[in-house]
């Protein structure tokens, strides 16, 4: 399955950090950043929470909700989050059922050896719960402001 945009965003209920439930359609009101990244505490998905971290300032001007989403289990992603003092919640999608409804979960190539992982993607979600932006096979370089651009013609 894969998200389209300008179709509804699937929801669904899952543990962040915290230990706390995440319902995405409760958080309909206000636009949403859904970034789903491979694992906690690797240097690509490091930079790339750390970017969303550093432009937090930017996104709380925006009014917007940014969630990150991996198969990390809500222990590590208590970890990574107090280890670089992460403003956000982080889901736990061990199952791979979030990462399923948004096509995320996908096979990979390294070296030549065929492999399944989290394709490192990004869902720009409106007030409404409509998808209006993705982003597949994100480069962590430059994502950021992309984002925040496709955010503020939301406007």
């Amino acid at each position: 399955m894969s998200v389209e945009e300008g179709k509804k965003a699937p929801d669904f209920t899952a543990t962040t950090d915290g230990g706390k439930k995440l319902k995405l359609s409760e958080l309909r009101g206000k636009p949403v950043v859904l970034y789903f990244y491979p694992k906690d505490d690797t240097p690509g998905c490091t930079t790339e929470a750390c970017g969303f971290r550093d432009a937090m300032p930017d996104f709380k001007k925006l009014k917007t909700h940014v969630i990150g989403v991996s198969k990390d289990s809500v222990a590590r992603h208590d970890k990574f989050k107090a280890k670089y003092e992460l403003p956000f919640p982080l889901v736990s999608d061990e199952d791979g059922k979030i990462c399923e409804k948004y096509g995320t979960w996908i096979e990979k190539s390294l070296y030549g050896r065929k492999y399944m992982g989290i394709d490192r993607a990004t869902f720009l979600i409106d007030k409404e719960g409509v998808v209006r932006k993705v982003w597949h096979k994100v480069k962590v370089a430059g994502h950021v402001e992309d984002v925040k651009e496709a955010l503020k013609a939301l406007k």
